[in-house]
C-alpha cells in the first residue's frame, strides 16, 4: 500500500483523507498535539513538525510516495521558508517522493479586470500573500526538475461548502459593491477538491498548472445574493468603490481589487475531472430549504 504524507490537514486534507481511507497508509504533518488524536480517529497518523521550525521536520523525510501540499505561506515577506523547508526536509531523505501537489490561489493572476483566464497567462501577483504563492510555485517546479518529483499545481479559487459559507457577514449586513464595480469571483466546492486533488496525484503532468475551480460564472455580489437567499437572509446592501473603503473589511476589499474567469479546461481534459457540483447554484439547492 503507498503512503502519503499531507502537510497542512484542516478541512480539505481530512477529505482526501477520507477519498482515500484504506487505500492508502496517511500521514499528516501537525504542529498541534491537540489535534493528534483528532487525527488518528480520521485514519491519519500525526507526525510531529513544525513548519516554520526546519529543524522540527526530520521525522518526513523517506515517509511517504505521495505529498499534498495544502499548507498557507507565512503572514509576511515576499518567500515562502515554510515551503522552503518541506523541500529541504523531503530532500533529506533516502527515498524521495515521487508525487507532490501544491494546492496555490488563482490571486496569483492578480486582476484581470473580468477576462477569461487560463493557466498560460503570466502571473501578476497584486498582493504579498500573492507574492509569497507565486516563490512557492517556483520553489516547488525548480525542485520537481532537479529530483524528478512530478510536482502539480492546483491554483484554488474560493473554497465553499455547507460549512464554509458567507453567513456571519450576511447576518453582519457587510456591503458588497454596487454593480458597476463588482468584479467576478470564482469558486471550488471542498469536495471537488478534494478529488481534483486526487486526479492531479494520477494524472498531473510534470511541473504542470491547473486551474481548480467549477463552470460558475457570476460576480461576488451575486454570490453573496445566492447564498443570502437560500438561508433567508437579507441581501447585502450595495455600495459605491468612493465608500467601501469604510465600510468594507480590508481582508474582503482585498479580493474585490481583483476580477477575473477561471477557465478548468485543462484540468477536465488532462486530469479527467468531473464536478459534483459544477456550479455554486447546484450545490446551494442541496444543502438547506430556502427559509
Amino acid at each position: 500500500m503507498k503512503s502519503m504524507l499531507i502537510v497542512g490537514c484542516g478541512d480539505v486534507g481530512l477529505r482526501v483523507a477520507r477519498l482515500l481511507a484504506g487505500r492508502r497508509r496517511l500521514f499528516a504533518l501537525a504542529r498541534n498535539p491537540q489535534r493528534h488524536e483528532a487525527l488518528r480517529q480520521a485514519g491519519v497518523i500525526p507526525v510531529p513538525g513544525n513548519l516554520d521550525d526546519a529543524a522540527s521536520m526530520h521525522r518526513i523525510a523517506s515517509i511517504a510516495q505521495e505529498v499534498v501540499h495544502l499548507a498557507p505561506p507565512p503572514s509576511q515577506g515576499a518567500r515562502d521558508s515554510r515551503t522552503a523547508h518541506l523541500i529541504s526536509a523531503l530532500a533529506r531523505g533516502a527515498r524521495l517522493p515521487q508525487r507532490l501537489v501544491y494546492i496555490s490561489t488563482s490571486g496569483v493572476y492578480g486582476d484581470c479586470a473580468g477576462d477569461l483566464v487560463a493557466e498560460t497567462r503570466p502571473v501578476r501577483p497584486a498582493s504579498d500573500r500573492a507574492l509569497r504563492r507565486v516563490d512557492a510555485e517556483r520553489q516547488l517546479r525548480a525542485w520537481g526538475r532537479a529530483s524528478g518529483v512530478r510536482v502539480a499545481i492546483l491554483r484554488v479559487p474560493g473554497i465553499y461548502s455547507a460549512e464554509r459559507l458567507p453567513l456571519e457577514r450576511l447576518r453582519a449586513g457587510t456591503p458588497v459593491l454596487e454593480a458597476a464595480a463588482d468584479p467576478y469571483t470564482n469558486h471550488v466546492h471542498a469536495d471537488d477538491l478534494a478529488h481534483m486533488v486526487l486526479a492531479a496525484l494520477a494524472r498531473g503532468r510534470a511541473g504542470r498548472v491547473y486551474n481548480a475551480c467549477d463552470d460558475s460564472e457570476l460576480r461576488m455580489g451575486e454570490w453573496f445574493d445566492l447564498v443570502a437567499r437560500r438561508f433567508g437572509l437579507p441581501c447585502p446592501p450595495r455600495v459605491g468603490l468612493d465608500r467601501a473603503s469604510g465600510l468594507i473589511p480590508e481582508t474582503l476589499m482585498s479580493f474585490m481589487r481583483e476580477s477575473r474567469r477561471l477557465v478548468n479546461r485543462r484540468a477536465r481534459h488532462e486530469l479527467g475531472v468531473r464536478l459534483r457540483h459544477p456550479t455554486v447554484v447546484h450545490a446551494l439547492q442541496a444543502m438547506a430549504p430556502a427559509a
